[in-house]
């Protein structure tokens, strides 16, 4: 009979060592001795993220730490939806947004997008409404439709630093979208464009 709890510590410390390999081996061998544990194979994933991009596994893994002693039920469906948006699920990617974003609004200073499309209506330009809130307020994307619409407006205005840490922030999960590429170069035209007007 393995010691459950000996082990587990055993993995995730090889894990945030970042001896992925063994950690992989341990949780596997988890998963396989008691198959109606729903936590192991959640561990097993993290390793296989890792292998892309060890920084969202990491912090998928504390996220998970934290969340699992108030509610692990809750903590293994939401570490699930963010990973079948990982892997390319672009809805499940939206709606995880839009649950943040939503939660974003209700709890931060927010706006969503709409209402912000109605604040450029009233001030007469975008460039306008965004220096209104810029400072004090974020915008709430719920759709890949108004992410691509806000980053455009915002190189088209000028936020070019704002649109890049827009674009990085969201490149993981858009990133063969050949809208994003279009964007990043938008961007790189225009700053050549003001490197020559200097």
């Amino acid at each position: 009979m393995l010691n459950q709890s000996r082990l587990l510590n055993e993995a995730n410390k090889y894990f945030l060592e970042n001896n992925y390999d063994k950690a992989l081996f341990i949780y596997s061998a988890l998963s396989n001795e008691y198959p109606l544990n729903k936590e192991y194979p959640i561990y097993a994933i993290f390793c296989d993220i890792a292998n892309e991009d060890e920084e969202k596994a990491q912090s998928l893994f504390n996220y998970f730490e934290v969340a699992k002693s108030e509610n692990l039920d809750e903590a293994i469906k939401y570490v699930q939806d963010i990973i079948e948006a990982y892997d390319g699920d672009m809805n499940k990617m939206m709606n995880v947004l839009k649950d943040l974003s939503s939660s974003t609004v209700d709890s931060l200073d927010a706006i969503r997008y709409e209402d912000f499309k109605t604040l450029v209506k009233s001030r007469g330009s975008f460039r306008l409404a965004f220096e209104d809130i810029m400072f004090s307020t974020k915008v709430a994307i719920e759709s890949k439709t108004d992410f691509f619409d806000f980053v455009s407006q915002l190189i088209d205005n000028g936020f070019d630093s704002t649109a890049y840490s827009y674009l990085d922030g969201f490149t993981q999960y858009f990133k063969y979208d050949a809208t994003i590429e279009k964007l990043y170069k938008k961007l790189e035209e225009n700053k050549f464009a003001n490197s020559d007007r200097q």
